[in-house]
């Protein structure tokens, strides 16, 4: 599966770690959604060179995204927290922060991406859907088998129940989804900024050239490694990363985006 955190040594690598991955039995679905409304708020109101301070104090002091209590204001802090660091100590989050403002288009695609990183139950959950074909149904008790099998006895049903619910609309507002009580599988349309995002993300892992348009990130997006190519070269325009295509040459360079990774 894309995202299963068995695959290879994901789980134990110490980059990604490093990079502001989240690892676990828990994550953040079990009591909300990616948040992309919230987040897309907070990231208009803050300024990218905010630290972390800023955006707690944005929504618990000036209540930026609008919640009714102080309680519910400091959960949203500590869950927006969760899924996106919201902290430039993390590199995932900076380079989420730094294409965020190149992109608005591809908004909810980032925030899936980076929501990837920081939950691991969505990640579990992420696996069954993005195996369905398009126009194929998320069939409820099928999901929640998955998700059982996944993740074994450490959630109750309830708390089970929950997350697969939570997840479900998290990738909707991806578009991974789309609608209300039937949620059909729809092929997303990705943008420059998710592409040099997935790209980026591969590369912590260590994959380079092809192998990073073949990579778990970049099927996310729903793209073939040819399909990626396009997106590549759009990134490059950008100045996100260097690449050079053709001649049955891959060689892709995604160190312009954040200097985590330059040795």
């Amino acid at each position: 599966m894309l995202m299963d955190q068995t695959c290879g040594d994901f789980h134990t690598n110490k980059t990604l770690k490093q990079a502001g991955f989240r690892f676990g039995d828990r994550g953040t679905q079990t009591s909300r959604t990616i948040m992309l409304s919230e987040l897309t708020e907070l990231l208009r109101a803050v300024p990218a060179e905010a630290e972390r301070a800023d955006y707690a104090s944005a929504i618990i002091e000036d209540n930026v995204l609008g919640k009714q209590t102080v309680a519910n204001r400091r959960h949203t802090n500590q869950n927006l927290g969760e899924l996106y660091g919201l902290d430039h100590k993390y590199p995932v989050f900076r380079v989420l922060r730094r294409l965020w403002d190149m992109d608005e288009e591809g908004h909810p695609l980032l925030a899936i991406l980076c929501a990837l990183t920081r939950d691991p139950l969505l990640r579990l959950a992420a696996a069954s859907v993005l195996k369905l074909p398009q126009g194929a149904e998320l069939v409820r008790a099928i999901f929640l088998a998955e998700m059982l099998h996944s993740t074994g006895a450490r959630l109750n049903p309830s708390i089970l129940d929950k997350v697969a619910r939570n997840a479900g609309s998290s990738l909707t507002q991806s578009g991974h989804l789309e609608g209300r009580v039937r949620k059909l599988r729809r092929k997303v349309q990705p943008t420059f900024g998710p592409a040099a995002f997935a790209l980026w993300l591969g590369s912590l892992e260590g994959l380079a050239g092809e192998q990073l348009l073949n990579c778990r990130w970049a099927g996310i997006l729903d793209r073939s490694g040819t399909e990626m190519i396009e997106l590549v070269l759009q990134a490059k325009q950008k100045g996100l990363l260097h690449a050079l295509v053709g001649g049955g040459v891959v060689e892709i360079n995604t160190t312009r985006m954040d200097s985590f990774q330059r040795k």
